[in-house]
């Protein structure tokens, strides 16, 4: 392996022992294999008084389809370069992406605080008992830091000046027992419920998406009208259709029928859970308890996976990404 695998990856410390005053740290200090990490990197502080005007993220070995998200008034671009080894991804293998994330041409004051954001999947080449770093680099009104020390062996992560902020590699059942069961199949009289998920939102939305399959295997229809989780005020069932050429949106004022024989598929771009007023946000890789109201076989408990922001399938403690 590299250095940023072998060294970087197992150099086994607790992230609680970041320093306190590091200006770049990361939100989500532990993640496992083989699943998507959302990262969201923390800045405190500007450099010596200094407002930061530019942030680079370097994504490590071991980590592969690295995306970004936008930030208003901020230009962001990426470098892509080939990873140290091919990997499997969804739609094949993947040799190379992107390796570098900067946002540029803002403005944070040194008094006031923000977050950059990105997605990335972590693959089978970071092991459980080690830490992946992300280095950063911080730029200001005339100068930079280079937040990229990894500590030796033996070393605290508070020995360092500039530390690399990193993310703890966990067995998935330590990250989540409930994320590594997945959702279980589930059956309420004649209906059999598979695959539940929703969508993880941004900071501030206000709406989800929800999605399932149902199979009737009775002889007589039911129908799909409602669902809740805790975020959210209300949830209905909706449709999307294309009108014309727009895309447009109704809910399904009847309820969904669910006819004997009939297998359902609620899925982005057509039938779908639609859980509003939320009142936090629903956060990717964390499972959400909640309910399905049919009209025959009344309400059933089921719990929703959480893929990515976007995300077009789920998929275990993510979403499905594409590269």
């Amino acid at each position: 392996m590299t250095f940023s695998l072998r060294a970087g990856l197992a150099a086994a410390l607790s992230l609680a022992a970041a320093p306190a005053l590091a200006h770049a740290v990361l939100a989500v200090t532990q993640a496992s294999p083989n699943q998507t990490y959302r990262g969201v990197v923390q800045i405190g502080h500007g450099c010596d008084g200094k407002a930061t005007t530019g942030l680079t993220v370097t994504i490590p070995d071991g980590v592969i389809a690295a995306k970004p998200m936008p930030k208003a008034g901020w230009e962001l671009s990426t470098e892509k370069g080939p990873y140290a080894r091919a990997y499997p991804s969804t739609h094949g293998t993947v040799s190379e992406g992107v390796k570098t994330i900067t946002w540029k041409g803002g403005s944070l004051p040194d008094d006031f605080y923000d977050e950059f954001v990105f997605q990335a999947r972590l693959t089978d080449a970071v092991a459980p008992g080690g830490t992946v770093y992300f280095p950063v680099r911080q730029d200001c009104d005339g100068a930079t830091v280079d937040w990229r020390e990894v500590p030796a062996a033996g070393q605290s992560a508070r020995d360092l000046k500039n530390p690399a902020p990193g993310v703890r590699i966990v067995a998935a059942a330590a990250a989540s027992p409930a994320a590594a069961a997945g959702p279980a199949s589930v059956k309420a009289g004649d209906l059999t419920i598979e695959a539940p998920w929703i969508r993880a939102t941004p900071g501030g939305a206000k709406v989800a998406g929800g999605y399932l399959q149902v199979t009737n295997t009775g002889k007589e229809p039911d129908r799909l009208v409602a669902a809740s989780i805790p975020l959210a005020g209300r949830g209905e069932v909706h449709q999307m259709a294309m009108d014309k050429g727009v895309a447009k949106m109704a809910p399904v004022e009847a309820g969904l029928v669910i006819k004997p024989g009939e297998t359902v598929v609620l899925k982005p771009g057509g039938y779908h859970l639609m859980f509003m007023d939320l009142t936090g946000p629903v956060k990717a890789g964390e499972p959400i308890e909640g309910t399905l109201t049919f009209a025959r076989a009344g309400t059933v408990a089921v719990r929703f996976a959480v893929g990515a922001i976007g995300a077009s399938a789920p998929e275990a403690g993510g979403g499905h990404q594409h590269h």
